[in-house]
């Protein structure tokens, strides 16, 4: 099958873009022009499975994101359960007597300082 030319007119702006492109990718502007042809032509073909793409794209981000805050309840459980236990283990290991609440008072305190460094190496 022979190629037809076509006579293409396009704004200062879409000139600079093409050629930035080409220039990225190492193609004249003609090559990069027929690229830009067939792959816009492949995106209006595909058009309406785009939108149902695009549907599922964000059913699964969402359910990503629950399963996140998810992993993020039990990790903060576990979190505070391992202070606990190093609190009871601190405190039998002393020979110390201490009650329930002073105890709970250390781990509430443990478990703040873990988090406030969890929260301090964030970028």
């Amino acid at each position: 099958m022979s190629a037809r030319a076509q006579t293409v007119r396009l704004s200062p702006a879409q000139h600079r873009t093409l050629a930035g492109f080409a220039r990225q990718r190492g193609l004249s502007e003609y090559a990069m022009l027929a690229r830009v042809v067939d792959t816009g032509l492949a995106a209006l073909a595909q058009g309406a499975s785009s939108a149902i793409d695009a549907r599922e794209i964000v059913t699964e981000l969402a359910s990503v994101g629950t399963r996140i805050v998810d992993v993020e309840r039990m990790l903060d459980r576990a979190l505070f359960t391992a202070c606990a236990a190093y609190c009871y283990a601190r405190s039998a290991a002393s020979g110390a007597r201490k009650s329930d609440a002073i105890l709970t008072e250390e781990i509430t305190a443990a478990y703040n300082r873990q988090r406030g460094l969890a929260r301090e190496t964030r970028p």
